[in-house]
């Protein structure tokens, strides 16, 4: 029995139409454009995917593909989208191919990453709001910046939603989004991991009432906190915020690893919360999370190029580029997960993403 035939269903049973008409209906089904004409909604959807899967722009997939509608008539019809739209319906149309894979009795480990995305046009009124400035990247501090949902669990990494960032806005908001986002889904949380760009009080203020397992490295920011991370075995201690309003205790975990060739260890600390494990899995767990880094690198290989500073045209490409991602993900899961005892597992080198750029 070869490779092949030992799939789930055989990899010649995958079609490139699948591939291509998953993307087009995640985007069909959730959002409306009034188009008037010979050419509708699902060809300008159309026209979008193959944008992305080629890097191409608006002006340039005309050049190289038939019957689809001319550079004038996207721009015209991409104007009518909002931001509020795209903000409310991202989660569907990142799960319109995945809802259905998550069980209600299972929990499932989850991330929320901050991602920037370097920006080297023109700044005005129309969006200067959502210009965040940041340390040089790619000869820029200019950049939209992204939060992100992310199911860390290997065989069902999926981004569940992603939110554009608006200057003035707590991070502590964009959380309560993605935990909505969670809730919405009836899926439910064995552990939020977080990185330590959301560290706060009024952060760890919110996980706690909403009941949230929770996982955030700390920051050194204090003698006291830097005291708890000098050890030489792993254990919990607890430590007290006193910022602005009622002093919050958070319990943290301190895993400790010695260092090959060098004298010494590290402590490395993390907040934790709504968890009983030993302080090796809650690395381990919190490990996991830098898979998320991985599904940045795919969807920047599929994200339409622009010069645009159109804040939703971006904020659009940016959902696409996270959806194919999704979908390679879902048809994975579905046509290779080879048949055997035990837990599911998906033989990754049978479908890779470029093989499944080349089938969009």
């Amino acid at each position: 029995m070869t490779k092949y035939q030992n799939a789930r269903i055989t990899v010649h049973a995958l079609k490139s139409k699948e591939c291509s008409d998953l993307a087009v209906n995640a985007l069909n089904h959730n959002l409306k454009i009034p188009i008037d004409g010979q050419l509708g909604q699902k060809t300008h959807f159309q026209t979008l995917i193959g944008m992305s899967v080629n890097r191409l722009s608006i002006h340039s997939i005309g050049n190289i593909a038939q019957k689809v509608p001319c550079e004038t008539s996207i721009r015209y019809h991409l104007s009518k989208l909002d931001l509020p739209t795209l903000e409310d319906m991202n989660p569907r149309i990142l799960t319109d191919a995945a809802a259905s894979s998550f069980r209600e009795d299972k929990k499932y480990p989850f991330a929320i990453d901050l991602t920037n995305d370097p920006y080297y046009g023109k700044i005005d009124d129309t969006n200067a709001d959502y210009i965040i400035r940041s340390r040089p990247k790619k000869s820029t501090t200019s950049f939209y910046s992204y939060v992100s949902l992310y199911v860390i669990q290997k065989g069902e990494r999926l981004t569940l939603a992603v939110f554009l960032v608006r200057k003035g806005v707590k991070m502590v908001e964009y959380v309560r989004k993605c935990v909505e986002t969670i809730h919405n889904l009836n899926v439910n949380v064995e552990v939020l991991c977080l990185d330590r760009g959301f560290y706060s009080k009024n952060m760890f203020t919110f996980l706690q009432d909403e009941v949230i397992p929770h996982i955030v490295p700390v920051k050194k920011h204090s003698v006291e906190i830097k005291a708890l991370l000098k050890g030489n075995k792993s254990r919990f201690g607890k430590y007290t915020m006193k910022s602005k309003g009622k002093p919050l205790e958070i319990d943290i975990a301190i895993d400790v690893h010695y260092q090959q060739g060098k004298h010494g260890n590290v402590n490395l600390g993390y907040v934790v919360h709504g968890i009983d494990w030993t302080t090796r899995k809650i690395y381990s767990t919190y490990k996991t999370r830098f898979a998320i880094e991985a599904s940045y690198r795919i969807r920047n290989i599929v994200k339409c190029k622009t010069s645009s500073k159109n804040v939703v045209v971006r904020y659009l490409y940016a959902i696409i580029s996270l959806l194919l991602k999704n979908i390679w993900v879902v048809l994975q899961r579905t046509y290779f997960s080879p048949v055997r005892r035990g837990p599911r597992t998906i033989d990754e080198d049978l479908f890779r993403f470029d093989q499944f750029q080349m089938m969009t």
